[in-house]
C-alpha cells in the first residue's frame, strides 16, 4: 500500500467523521469529542505539557489510520511511570523531553492506539516511517531532538503488532477489572463470592441504608446542570484535599463533554437524608463501563467503595455491559471482585545505551509483576465452584523453566 503520514497539532484539523469511523467500537475515550474537549478547554496544550501531535495515515487521500499523540515535556498524567528513566537521562547530560506518546490523556484505559480497520496496515515499515516522521517534525518545528516514543495502554493485539519492531520494548502493568459473567442482578454476583466476603458487602450496604444513604443514577438528558455542578464540587474538593490542586481537568472540559457525550456519561450521586454528599462520574458504551472521577463532601466509612464500585457493578449488570474498569491501582479492589489483568505499553528509546538499560530493567520488573499478578489472583474472593469461570489465570515468570505440575501456567 502506498501511504502518506502527516502530523496534526489539533484534532480539529482532522475530519470528525473520518476519525470516529476509525474509532468505531474503540471505546468512549477515543471518540473525537472526548479528545477535542481536552484541547479546546486548555487541558492539553503546550502550556500544560500535553501538546497535541496526532498522526494520520492516508492512502489516496483517504484517512486509513489515526493515532492520538502528544509531545510531552513531563511524565505526569500518564499512569506509566518513567520518571526514573528521565532522571537517568538528566544525570548523563541528556534530555528525556520532549518525548512523544500515543495515549489518552489522564486516562489509563487499555485500547487501540493506532486506529484502523486494516489489520495489515501495521507493519515494521509503517512503524519506522511513523518514527522518522515524528523525529523530523520535532527537529524542524522545535529545533529539539525527540528522545523516545511510547505507546501507552495498548490492546494486547496491538502491542503484539508493535513488537514486530524489535526496538519497541514491552512494559507490563497490572490493573483490576470486573467481568460480567451473565449476572441477572447484583445478588447473582454476590452468590459467586465466598460466604465471608458476601456477608461483608451485605453488612456495608445495610449499614449505609440504616444511615439514610441511597444512590441516584443520572445518564443522558437526565444529567442536569446542577447534577454536573455538584459532581464538580465533589471532584475538586477531594482533589484539592489530596493533591493541593483542583485537578488536571477543568470545569469547561466536563461541560463540553456534557454537551457532546452525555449519552456516554453516568453520574452516581450518594445522598444522606435527601442531601447529596458524594458523586462519581463514569463513562460507558457497548465495550464496557469505565469509572474515572470521584469526590465527597462528607467522610462516610465505605462510601467510596459503595459509590464507585458496587453501584458501578449494579449499573453494568442492569445494562448488560461486559466489563467494568474502575480505574488504575488499588489492591483493595481485589476483595470486591475485581480481577487482575495485564496492561501493556511499548517504548522505543533512540539512545542505544539507555534502550539496553531499560530493556534489562523491564525484564526484571516483569518477573516481579508476574509474581504480584499471581498473588492478586490467589486473593480473589470467589467461591471454589466459580473459580473455573474466571477470566484471569495464573502466569509464570518469563524465562522461568520451572513448572509446578499441580497448576496450569501460561506465559505472559
Amino acid at each position: 500500500m502506498n501511504y502518506r503520514i502527516a502530523t496534526f497539532s489539533q484534532i480539529s484539523q482532522v475530519s470528525k467523521s473520518d476519525w470516529n469511523h476509525l474509532a468505531k467500537d474503540a471505546g468512549p475515550f477515543l471518540q473525537y469529542d472526548f479528545l477535542h474537549a481536552l484541547e479546546q478547554t486548555g487541558c492539553c496544550d503546550s502550556e500544560t505539557g500535553w501538546e497535541p501531535c496526532h498522526v494520520a495515515i492516508f492512502s489516496d487521500d483517504k484517512m486509513v489510520g489515526a493515532i492520538p499523540g502528544y509531545l510531552k515535556t513531563h511524565s505526569y498524567g500518564e499512569y506509566v511511570f518513567d520518571h526514573a528513566w528521565a532522571n537517568a537521562y538528566h544525570q548523563h547530560g541528556l534530555s528525556y523531553y520532549p518525548k512523544w506518546i500515543a495515549a489518552i490523556p489522564f486516562t489509563p484505559v487499555t485500547g487501540a492506539r493506532l486506529l484502523t480497520h486494516d489489520k495489515g496496515l501495521v507493519t515494521p515499515a509503517l512503524l519506522n516511517d511513523i518514527s522518522n516522521t515524528l523525529q523530523t517534525h520535532t527537529n524542524s518545528t522545535y529545533d529539539e531532538a525527540l528522545s523516545s516514543m511510547h505507546w501507552l495502554f495498548t490492546s494486547q493485539e496491538q502491542q503484539a503488532l508493535l513488537t514486530q519492531d524489535s526496538t519497541n520494548l514491552v512494559r507490563h502493568a497490572v490493573q483490576f477489572q470486573w467481568h460480567n459473567y451473565n449476572y441477572s442482578q447484583f445478588d447473582d454476583f454476590l452468590g459467586a463470592l465466598t460466604s465471608r466476603k458476601r456477608k461483608d458487602i451485605k453488612k456495608l450496604r445495610r449499614k449505609h441504608q440504616e444511615a439514610g444513604i441511597h444512590f441516584s443514577y443520572h445518564t443522558g438528558d437526565d444529567i442536569q446542570t446542577d447534577t454536573l455542578a455538584f459532581f464538580l464540587e465533589c471532584y475538586q474538593a477531594t482533589y484539592l484535599k489530596r493533591s493541593g490542586h483542583t485537578g488536571y481537568l477543568n470545569d469547561a472540559f466536563f461541560s463540553s463533554l456534557h454537551n457532546t457525550m452525555r449519552n456516554n456519561m453516568l453520574i452516581v450521586v450518594a445522598h444522606q437524608d435527601q442531601q447529596p454528599v458524594a458523586s462519581a462520574l463514569f463513562f460507558y458504551d457497548t465495550t464496557g463501563l469505565y469509572g474515572r472521577y470521584w469526590g465527597a463532601l462528607k467522610e462516610i466509612d465505605g462510601l467510596h467503595f459503595a459509590c464507585c464500585y458496587f453501584e458501578g457493578i449494579e449499573f453494568a449488570i442492569a445494562n448488560k455491559l461486559p466489563l467494568f474498569n474502575p480505574g488504575t491501582q488499588g489492591e483493595h479492589k481485589i476483595l470486591r471482585g475485581f480481577e487482575p489483568i495485564y496492561c501493556y505499553s511499548n517504548h522505543q528509546l533512540f539512545e542505544p545505551a539507555f534502550a539496553n538499560a531499560v530493556a534489562q530493567f523491564l525484564q526484571q520488573e516483569t518477573q516481579h509483576l508476574a509474581n504480584y499478578f499471581n498473588q492478586a489472583r490467589n486473593a480473589l474472593p470467589f467461591n471454589q465452584e466459580f473459580v473455573p469461570l474466571l477470566k484471569t489465570t495464573r502466569v509464570k515468570h518469563p524465562n522461568d523453566d520451572t513448572h509446578n505440575h499441580n497448576e496450569k501456567n501460561y506465559e505472559i
